[in-house]
């Protein structure tokens, strides 16, 4: 594959699991937090912090996946 198809492919993932991180944890992060405590800029940032540090490690796992299956060459 090539350089620009790789990286296309792991935006694509870190978008899409960003996205699913966001739908699965946001009513439960809220609702931990309160609606109060939800509005203010501190709790969100944490809480978005969290969610691209997971989505980043869970593309950088799959990406390894992949390329120890031999289904990417780089």
């Amino acid at each position: 594959m090539e350089k620009t198809s790789i990286i296309l492919l792991a935006i694509s993932l870190f978008v899409v699991i960003t996205f699913l991180y966001w739908r699965l944890t946001r009513a439960y992060a809220e609702k931990e937090f309160g609606k109060n405590m939800w509005k203010q800029w501190g709790t969100r940032t944490f809480y978005w912090q969290g969610a691209l540090y997971f989505s980043g490690g869970l593309t950088v796992a799959l990406i390894f996946v992949l390329k120890s299956a031999s289904v990417l060459t780089f």
